[in-house]
């Protein structure tokens, strides 16, 4: 049953597509020739009969959700901090920015704030500090104004990690705070 519907508003879609009115083309006005010294209106050349064209397409607008779409700052998801650092850094102010003013514009929207931290210190010590990174970021969603109630903040310490070597270059990428829509 399902798919029969769906077939009958395809076929209604195309045939609504299909239906036009001929466009009839209006004369054009004459135009004037201002380099020359008689002011004469020069008669416009007559229109030309319009030819057959096809159906007219029709497009649909489909609202791109802002928070997936990769050319939009809201796709980026990250905020990443100097080793044993919990301040959010200058570079990445405008992405927390931006996050705040869609839960401004949104105020149904939730998101949770999840801090992150690599592998060097204890456990306990690294769960302060993912909380620590996450309670930066929401700060900085408060001061553009996004509610508390709609931030969440949590801390994983060093049990998340996107990488696992033990490495600079790989420490760095644990050390962050992921911001997490509701409904992700």
């Amino acid at each position: 049953m399902n798919k029969n519907l769906m077939m009958s508003v395809l076929l209604v879609s195309v045939l609504a597509a299909c239906s036009s009115k001929p466009v009839k083309e209006e004369p054009a006005a004459p135009v004037v020739d201002k380099s020359s010294s008689s002011q004469a209106a020069a008669p416009a050349a007559a229109p030309k009969e319009a030819a057959p064209t096809a159906a007219p397409t029709t497009t649909s607008t489909v609202a791109v959700n802002p928070l997936t779409d990769p050319n939009n700052i809201l796709s980026k998801r990250n905020v990443f901090f100097d080793f044993d650092k919990d301040e959010v850094k200058a570079e990445y102010r405008p992405l927390v920015e931006a996050h705040a003013k869609y839960l401004v514009a949104n105020p149904n929207a939730k998101l949770a704030v999840q801090g992150n931290a690599d592998d060097r210190g204890s456990r306990e010590y690294n769960l302060a500090l993912g909380q620590r990174r996450a309670a930066a970021v929401k700060k900085v969603m408060n001061v553009y104004g996004a509610s508390d109630k709609q931030i969440e903040t949590v801390s994983y310490g060093e049990e998340k990690p996107r990488c696992t070597e033990q490495a600079e270059s790989c420490w760095s990428q644990n050390r962050r705070a992921d911001i997490v829509y509701a409904g992700e």
